[in-house]
C-alpha cells in the first residue's frame, strides 16, 4: 500500500541525512486515505465480537489493522506538526514510530489476506484522527491524549486479547499482536518523554497538567482494568491516570 512505503522511504531517508530538520510545510487537516475502509461514526459500528470464532478474529484483526493504519498518520503529523518546536530527537522518535506502525500495518494486512480478508473488507471509523484534530493546536495535548491515553489503552487490552486468540488456536496472529504490544510499549514511552520534556520546560507538574489536558481534549472515560506495569515501563503512572477514575469503578482495578 502506497501509504507503507512512503512511510518506510521517509524513515529511511531520515536516517541517512537526507531529509533536512525544517518544519515549515503547514500539515494537511486531513490525510490520505483508500476509498476502503468505509468510515462510520464509531456509534454505528457493528460489534465485532471478543475475537473467539473466525469471523470474530477477523473483525478484530481488521480493526487492528486500521488503528495501525491510522497510527502511521499520527506519528508523522506529530513529527511534522510539532517538530519544529523540539530538539531534532524529537522527530527522530516520531518518524521511528511512523516506521514501526507502518511495519504492523503491514503484518496485520498479511496476516488478514493469509485468512482469505483484506483490509478494507469491513467498516471502520476515524476516532483517532479526530483526537489528533481536536490537539493539533498543542504538542502537550497531542503527547497527552494520543499516546497517552489512546496508545496506553492497548496495553490495557492486548494482555487478554493476544491469550484469547491463542486459545483460539491462532498462534501466528498471537505472536503478531504481541510484538505490537512490546513495541507499543515503547511509543506510550516517547509520548510520555517528550510530555515531560515539555512539563519541565514550563515548571508545570507533569501529572496534573496531564489531567487537565485530557479532561479539555479527551471526550472518553478513563476507566480501569489498568496494566499497570505496561503503563509504568512506558513513564505512566498511577498518579497520572487514577485520579481521573470514577470512584465508582476503582474496585473494579484489575491488579496486574
Amino acid at each position: 500500500m502506497t501509504k507503507v512505503r512512503l512511510a518506510r522511504a521517509t524513515a529511511r531517508a531520515w536516517r541517512r541525512g537526507q531529509l533536512a530538520h525544517r518544519c515549515d510545510v503547514a500539515m494537511p487537516d486531513e490525510p490520505a486515505r483508500p476509498a476502503r475502509p468505509e468510515l462510520l461514526p464509531a456509534n454505528r459500528m457493528p460489534k465485532r465480537g471478543r475475537g473467539g470464532s473466525e469471523r470474530g478474529r477477523l473483525a478484530l484483526l481488521h480493526a487492528l489493522a486500521h488503528i495501525e493504519f491510522a497510527a502511521i498518520d499520527l506519528a508523522f503529523d506529530a513529527a511534522g506538526r510539532f517538530g519544529g518546536d523540539f530538539p531534532r530527537r524529537f522527530a527522530d522518535d516520531w518518524i521511528g514510530v511512523g516506521a514501526d506502525e507502518a511495519m504492523h500495518f503491514a503484518v496485520l494486512e498479511r496476516r488478514l489476506r493469509a485468512l482469505g480478508s483484506s483490509y478494507g473488507a469491513l467498516p471502520a471509523h476515524a476516532g483517532l484522527w479526530e483526537a489528533a484534530a481536536a490537539t493539533a493546536h498543542d504538542a502537550a495535548a497531542r503527547m497527552a491524549v494520543v499516546p497517552m491515553v489512546l496508545e496506553a489503552r492497548g496495553l490495557d487490552v492486548t494482555p487478554e486479547t493476544v491469550a484469547r486468540v491463542r486459545s483460539g488456536g491462532d498462534e501466528t496472529s498471537a505472536r503478531i499482536l504481541q510484538r505490537i504490544y512490546t513495541d507499543e510499549i515503547r511509543h506510550v514511552g516517547i509520548g510520555a518523554k517528550w510530555f515531560g520534556y515539555l512539563c519541565a520546560a514550563a515548571d508545570i507538574v507533569p501529572a496534573s497538567h496531564w489531567q487537565m489536558l485530557v479532561r479539555r481534549h479527551f471526550r472518553g472515560a478513563i476507566k480501569p482494568p489498568f496494566n499497570d506495569s505496561a503503563r509504568a515501563a512506558a513513564g505512566l503512572t498511577r498518579d497520572f491516570y487514577m485520579p481521573l477514575v470514577p470512584l465508582t469503578s476503582v474496585g473494579s482495578q484489575d491488579q496486574r
